[in-house]
């Protein structure tokens, strides 16, 4: 999914070159060339040899022991969600095959139980499997799509419907971006890379995030955003995964009594 260095090898250049030198307990005098640390400075913080860390960034190397990757982390402040990222990287994956999604049992049913709160299933590559009506005129109308129009990163950085539903879309797109780097992992498979190069190339901000190596937690929290009908919606929400298939997750967001009324009466004109 990344350059010729790897995904791992883009991770720590990235940190590296945007760390603080006073941070990892080196003097801020003396004069440097380029921001962040030395390679050199990087192998000796983590006890490694230099060869082997510039093998690491170069992705000459790509399987370092975890505690390897502890150190790294630890040197380069990683977050927790970056090193999660960088762990399963070093671990690495097999590559997935292409086929179509089937809809775990029960959750289409669990989908529709929870209406009038909007809620919907994303799967391995972020489609939208399953979306209840509150969801459907909250976000859009993924029923009312072809099926190859149904993927949560191509509406949001490719149509421009994002932009009006999402409050802080620049924002909330990057996280999303950041979201499914961790989720994707060290997935290599021809979806994952064809869906990441639609974005690149559709999206100067999906460029510059991807470029950037950001990486999100996977979770829960709150957005705001708005509907043409209702105004600015503040909600909550929450993710699931589903016990037969970890790659598939419910998403449920919930809102005032008075914004859950005026979805459900809209809800109503769908199909």
């Amino acid at each position: 999914m990344d350059g010729r260095s790897g995904p791992l090898g883009e991770l720590l250049r990235s940190r590296r070159q945007a760390a603080d030198p006073r941070a990892a307990g080196l003097p801020a005098s003396g004069r440097r060339r380029t921001p962040g640390l030395r390679r050199e400075e990087v192998a000796a913080l983590a006890d490694v040899s230099v060869s082997y860390y510039t093998y690491l960034e170069q992705g000459r190397q790509q399987r370092p022991s975890a505690q390897v990757v502890d150190a790294l982390a630890r040197v380069l402040h990683l977050t927790p969600a970056e090193r999660a990222y960088a762990h399963e990287l070093a671990r690495g994956t097999p590559e997935t095959p292409v086929h179509e999604e089937v809809l775990a049992p029960g959750l289409q049913e669990l989908v529709d139980r929870l209406y009038p709160d909007p809620a919907y299933v994303k799967g391995r590559w972020w489609d939208v499997l399953a979306a209840n009506a509150a969801a459907r005129v909250l976000f859009t109308d993924w029923c009312a799509r072809p099926p190859s129009e149904r993927n949560l990163l191509r509406w949001m950085f490719l149509d421009p419907e994002a932009k009006q539903v999402y409050v802080d879309w620049e924002r909330e797109a990057t996280a999303m971006l950041g979201r499914f780097r961790a989720s994707a992992g060290a997935a290599d498979d021809p979806r994952t890379r064809q869906l990441v190069a639609d974005l690149l190339q559709g999206s100067a901000t999906a460029a510059r995030a991807w470029d950037e190596v950001r990486v999100a937690p996977i979770g829960g929290g709150q957005k705001l955003l708005r509907h043409s009908h209702i105004g600015e919606v503040p909600v909550t929400h929450v993710v699931l995964h589903a016990a037969e298939d970890l790659h598939q997750k419910l998403v449920v967001f919930t809102c005032s009594p008075e914004q859950r009324r005026r979805l459900a009466e809209l809800a109503e004109g769908l199909g």
